[in-house]
């Protein structure tokens, strides 16, 4: 899904002569929580005479930014007889846009996440720990430019590395909390798909069970590759801490997990598919010698280093 693409025809709807606001055109996409995103996007547009992203505002008047500066938004507004007093819209409810045309994408997605959570399973489906392979994707400032992404294999037993493979790819959905599957899988598809052999095992950078709607990055791709897979957060998106483990609805979905002793910060580690919670737990100590695991944190050196 080209969400750069769904997001900028939805700006165009805006007539001449009216503004929108970041959180309508989110809503308009299915989620007030992408309203940053949808900052982003109007920020990174490549062509603001083509995509009028100067008609996005605030939802109390005020201006917001605009990659071409202040006074150019201000001048592209008072073309379109929209008067600006002291940095915010004049008559701004009067003229305010929210009226788009939309099959609300992000419902779609959140749809497809809720059904396909149902697959996932927490008990461990493997008979041998042969290969574990860790996975992330480095992004450039401009996301219009390829990203990298990498995938790192290394031998359960001896942790040695056995292969490494990098792509390079234009992203087009930019980051969404929740969403990110959405944003990576493309390129851990890609990446399992040219390797030399498969992994017993997948550790993303991402969550796996630890999500809203139970199907982060891991169990997604997990579920997807049909592969035992866990996730490694760098932050808790969600659920409440008791002791080490991470709740929601009455139920662990995750643990906090010191993984050395030099380690300021934990990561956060939830079963993505065919794997349990104290395998997952263990998997990922075993390979932790600093904050992230080892394939996880190869994967991103891979990733940045091949960026630049």
């Amino acid at each position: 899904m080209n969400l750069f693409k769904i997001t900028y025809d939805l700006v165009r709807q805006i007539p001449k002569g009216n503004v929108s606001t970041y959180g309508n055109v989110a809503k308009a996409l299915g989620d007030i929580y992408a309203a940053r995103a949808v900052g982003r996007m109007m920020n990174q547009n490549p062509d603001a005479d083509d995509m009028p992203c100067f008609r996005i505002v605030y939802s109390d008047g005020r201006l917001g930014g605009f990659g071409l500066g202040i006074n150019d938004k201000i001048r592209r507004l008072k073309q379109d007889n929209i008067s600006v007093e002291n940095g915010r819209i004049v008559d701004f409810e009067n003229i305010l846009f929210d009226d788009f045309k939309t099959d609300y994408p992000l419902k779609k997605l959140r749809s497809e996440q809720i059904e396909l959570s149902k697959n996932v399973i927490t008990r461990n489906f493997f008979d041998e720990k042969k290969t574990i392979a860790g996975f992330d994707v480095s992004y450039p400032k401009n996301e219009f430019d390829e990203c990298c992404g990498a995938c790192v294999v290394m031998d359960y037993k001896t942790k040695e590395i056995i292969e490494e493979k990098t792509i390079f790819a234009k992203t087009f959905f930019p980051y969404i909390a929740t969403y990110l599957s959405f944003r990576e899988l493309p390129f851990i598809k890609k990446l399992v798909k040219i390797l030399n052999t498969k992994p017993s095992i997948l550790m993303l950078d991402g969550n796996g069970l630890l999500h809203p709607f139970g199907l982060g990055l891991a169990s997604h791709a997990g579920v997807y590759l049909d592969i035992p897979s866990i996730g490694v957060a760098k932050s808790m998106l969600c659920g409440k801490l008791k002791n080490n483990a991470i709740q929601m609805n009455n139920k662990i979905i995750g643990y906090v997990l010191y993984t050395s002793k030099i380690a300021k910060r934990p990561v956060y580690v939830s079963p993505g598919h065919k794997i349990s919670f104290e395998t997952s737990l263990n998997i990922v100590k075993n390979f932790s010698k600093y904050r992230l695991p080892d394939p996880i944190r190869r994967a991103h050196v891979l990733a940045k280093t091949s960026l630049e």
